[in-house]
């Protein structure tokens, strides 16, 4: 039997209120520790590329769910600190056998979480269960990267940037950060917003599906995604609430601005990669 049989067959038990936390067995339990060591060793994924789309693996997403519905909490330990947590944190043993550095005092991953070979993880930062980290990315202090998340190959990920996470509904897709992408200091990129593989994205900039993308490249406005190639940071832009009284001078609401990446950019950028060596 396939793990996605087992996970789905488990999955309809749960949902028909047949088993929980008090009453699953050392059966349920090996089925869930499975799945989070191929979620680990990156066999499996919350969300993939098909026909040029991200989708959701529902079954991989409800399989996370899993852990938490099926899981009793118990007291353990990070270092000198006793927290309380179904999952554990991930054994990284395997990190270092493949380039891979964290710092320490406080660069934390969950199980259930895929980092890559060659990437960086300063302290403090956070990897969440079922995120995706891929090869040669730098995550710097103070990130985090929530559940499900999806990280491609050689992204920069500036420090206090936040990568949200979207476990539920189990149909929506993650938030997804393509191959190549450079998040500046203090971004966040929430809601199952995709930014398009080598991006250049301005520090403090704010990705959305609520927030409209102007695209002067192709001279549209988008939401929810960032197309690749593009060099983008807010901007603000008029709003109808400055019609109101209350607002003398006008009011404006937050916008990102797309444009060509320039080659003064990326050789920025490229000067960054020295740290990753």
């Amino acid at each position: 039997m396939s793990l996605e049989t087992e996970v789905t067959a488990l999955w309809e038990q749960y949902r028909r209120d047949d088993i929980g936390a008090d009453t699953a067995t050392t059966d349920h339990l090996d089925t869930l520790d499975a799945f989070l060591a191929a979620l680990e060793a990156g066999e499996v994924r919350a969300a993939e590329k098909r026909s040029g789309e991200w989708e959701a693996n529902e079954w991989v997403k409800r399989g996370i769910l899993l852990n938490f519905g099926l899981r009793e909490t118990y007291p353990r330990t990070y270092g000198d600190v006793t927290y309380h947590d179904v999952l554990p944190l991930r054994d990284t043993a395997d990190l270092g056998e493949r380039g891979t550095r964290n710092t320490p005092d406080g660069t934390a991953i969950r199980r259930g979480a895929y980092v890559g070979s060659d990437c960086i993880m300063m302290s403090p930062s956070f990897v969440n269960a079922g995120a995706f980290v891929g090869s040669g990315t730098l995550i710097d202090s103070c990130d985090t990267v929530g559940s499900c998340a999806q990280i491609g190959e050689n992204v920069k990920l500036g420090a206090n940037t936040l990568i949200g996470g979207v476990l539920e509904p189990v149909e929506d897709a993650p938030v997804i950060v393509e191959d190549g992408v450079s998040l500046g200091a203090g971004c966040r990129v929430t809601s199952g917003f995709v930014v398009g593989e080598d991006s250049i994205v301005g520090e403090n900039t704010l990705l959305t599906p609520r927030i409209p993308v102007y695209d002067l490249v192709e001279e549209e406005v988008l939401y929810g995604e960032l197309p690749p190639e593009r060099r983008a940071f807010t901007r603000y832009v008029e709003s109808s609430l400055g019609d109101h009284d209350l607002f003398e001078g006008g009011a404006y609401k937050p916008a990102v601005v797309a444009l060509d990446v320039e080659d003064g950019t990326l050789d920025a950028t490229r000067r960054e990669e020295a740290l990753r060596e």
